[in-house]
């Protein structure tokens, strides 16, 4: 085996899916791309990596909720623009077609071209790991998209899509490891 660079060992570790988070700071809509995603235990509860640098940052701090909107693979194009903009000085909705969709829970909207939105209030911010913990409200899954395969970033530029979900039957039939 090579040494690799203790740097790039995040690399090896990819995170959930890359996802879209929505704020609404009290005036405008805005979107941010996060590429470090977690599912913090079996219920509705995850945590995204952000911090003063990203503009709904603020936002997020302000109000303390957002929406999680999970892209797929048709969608890089638009996630990979989406983080390398400000809403500073961006309407990333209008400037890459996304459409605004009133949430129930949320001042954030959800975008109706994604797979998934979850609506989230704020529970903790962890300044110190810039970690914001978040607690699910209300999930929607747009099962009549023909795209279903999410993105993941591995943090170098370059990016893993999923490939065919396997349940437990499909474990046990093709004998795969990890099959019951």
């Amino acid at each position: 085996m090579k040494t690799l660079p203790l740097g790039r060992a995040f690399t090896l570790i990819e995170p959930g899916p890359l996802v879209l988070v929505t704020t609404n700071d009290g005036r405008k809509d805005n979107v941010m791309t996060i590429s470090w995603t977690m599912v913090t235990g079996f219920s509705a509860s995850f945590a995204i990596t952000t911090g003063p640098w990203n503009h709904s940052y603020a936002a997020l701090q302000e109000t303390r909720e957002c929406v999680i909107a999970v892209p797929t693979v048709d969608m890089i194009d638009i996630a990979i623009g989406v983080g390398t903009c400000s809403g500073r000085d961006t309407d990333k909705f209008d400037k890459f077609g996304l459409t605004p969709v009133k949430a129930r829970h949320v001042r954030a909207p959800l975008i109706s071209q994604c797979l998934a939105n979850i609506e989230c209030r704020v529970v903790d911010i962890i300044d110190r790991h810039s970690i914001v913990m978040l607690e699910g409200i209300a999930a929607y899954f747009d099962s009549s998209r023909k795209e279903k395969r999410t993105i993941h970033a591995v943090g170098d530029g370059t990016f893993i899509v999923d490939g065919r979900r396997l349940d437990r039957k499909d474990m046990m039939r093709d004998k795969l490891p990890g099959g019951l």
